[in-house]
């Protein structure tokens, strides 16, 4: 039985994020739809937010089921649904709008960095929540793009999750360039590198560590010569 509060609503609404096509999950939404309606016995609607151009066509298709007579029909938000906004006023006026606009056209550097001054100025809690729900929801390339820009402006990174990205991801980079370096130098200098030594070295986080290695690197003759 739905609880009382949900007893009360006048309409579901089930919202699902699609980055890939899969039938798989189609067949979800009507199962979930299906499921909602039971509990609330009210109108469901599947609201699909696909933020690729070709995913929304894929996912606007009606889902035919199983079950006989049950087609589902989603309504889907792509990138023709939601305008690119790169006036900082208006993202401010309604960030749940800038999000869907950094999720649908993340590739364009102005909507991100509109998006993230318009959260510069907002409340801090505000602006915080905002960013952890455009980061978690975007795609690997807009999330790119938000690193990108967050690293070459001075947006605030006051959110502790976005402090806690923003930082491991730093040195997490920081990690892997200066592991390059090391590999890079005992290669010019002829020196074999073992499996073992390789895993270690592009493992290592430690940037004090990977320091005294690329200072070694520069006079080892075998790879022992790294880890003494």
């Amino acid at each position: 039985m739905a609880p009382a509060t949900w007893r009360q609503a006048a309409h579901g609404v089930i919202v699902e994020l699609q980055h890939t096509v899969s039938e798989e999950d189609r067949q979800s939404w009507a199962r979930r739809s299906a499921a909602l309606w039971l509990l609330l016995r009210r109108p469901v609607l599947v609201l699909v937010l696909a933020p690729d151009a070709g995913i929304c066509d894929w996912a606007a298709q009606p889902v035919v089921t199983s079950l006989p007579g049950y087609v589902l029909h989603p309504l889907v938000i792509g990138p023709d649904q939601v305008p690119p906004i790169s006036d900082p006023a208006q993202a401010a006026e309604c960030l749940e709008l800038a999000v869907l606009s950094v999720l649908s056209h993340g590739d364009d550097e102005a909507v991100v960095g509109t998006f993230l001054d318009a959260l510069a100025k907002a409340e801090e809690s505000h602006g915080a929540r905002y960013y952890e729900y455009a980061y978690r929801l975007a795609s690997t390339d807009v999330r790119r793009v938000l690193e990108e820009t967050m690293a070459s402006t001075t947006w605030p990174v006051y959110s502790p999750f976005a402090r806690e990205h923003y930082t491991r991801g730093r040195f997490a980079g920081l990690s892997e360039g200066k592991a390059r370096a090391v590999l890079a130098v005992l290669r010019a200098r002829g020196v074999t590198i073992t499996d073992d030594a390789l895993t270690a070295i592009t493992s290592c986080a430690d940037q004090e560590q990977l320091d005294e290695w690329a200072h070694r690197a520069a006079t080892a003759l075998t790879i022992d010569e790294l880890f003494v």
